[in-house]
C-alpha cells in the first residue's frame, strides 16, 4: 500500500486527524490516541495496534513483528508494505480503529457515532 492509499484510506474513517510526530513519524489518531503510525515514504514500516488472534496470524508472516516501544503483542510492525494486499491493509488499519475507539469513554464514542 502506498502511502497516499494508506493516508487517504485512514483519513476516511470518521473524526481521525493526521498529526506529525517525532519530525518523521506520520500519525492517525482518533481522540488523540494513536491507532496507525508509518513515515513519509512507500518504503516506511507502518505500525498497527491488532487483538491477540491477529498477532498471532500476523506475526508468523517473517515481515511482521512485535511494533518496537508499543504495548507487547498488542501493535504489530509491517516493515515491508507489500506484506499485506490493500484489501488487507484497510482490513487492519480499520481493526486498529476500532480497538482504540473501544477504549475510549462511551461519551467520546457517540461523539464519533454522530460524526458519521
Amino acid at each position: 500500500m502506498l502511502t497516499d492509499q494508506l493516508r487517504d484510506f485512514c483519513l476516511s474513517l470518521p473524526a481521525v486527524e493526521e498529526v506529525i510526530k517525532w519530525d518523521d513519524h506520520l500519525c492517525f489518531t482518533l481522540a488523540e490516541k494513536i491507532f496507525c503510525i508509518t513515515g513519509f515514504e512507500d518504503t516506511s514500516a507502518t505500525s498497527i495496534k491488532v487483538s491477540e488472534e491477529d498477532f498471532e496470524l500476523l506475526t508468523e508472516h517473517e515481515q511482521i513483528h512485535q511494533a518496537k516501544y508499543f504495548a507487547k503483542r498488542q501493535w504489530v510492525s509491517v516493515e515491508n508494505r507489500n506484506a499485506l494486499k490493500v484489501k488487507e491493509w484497510k482490513e487492519y488499519i480499520k481493526k486498529s480503529y476500532d480497538l482504540v475507539k473501544a477504549k475510549l469513554p462511551k461519551k467520546v464514542q457517540k461523539e464519533i457515532d454522530e460524526t458519521v
